[in-house]
């Protein structure tokens, strides 16, 4: 009887580490795998888009960067 106690606590510790050891290498597959993906890049305006380069100049204009005349002035060479 003692002997097959042992035998029972041997399969079912053996076959709890084997499920962990299972789950834990899936994990990390799938993180190497999600790391190893390129990360998507993000479509940068066209450089002689001159919409883009005038909501730019907005942006600086509404932060205070740039001033009514500059901002205007800047503008009017874009779209000149």
């Amino acid at each position: 009887m003692p002997m097959l106690r042992t035998m029972a606590r041997t399969a079912v510790i053996s076959g709890t580490a084997t499920a962990v050891s299972n789950n834990v290498s899936r994990r990390q597959a799938d993180k190497w795998q999600r790391e190893a993906e390129p990360a998507p890049v993000a479509a940068a305006p066209a450089a002689d888009d001159p919409i883009a380069k005038v909501k730019e100049l907005a942006e600086l204009h509404a932060q205070g960067i740039l001033t009514d005349e500059e901002f205007a002035a800047a503008k009017a060479k874009l779209l000149a």
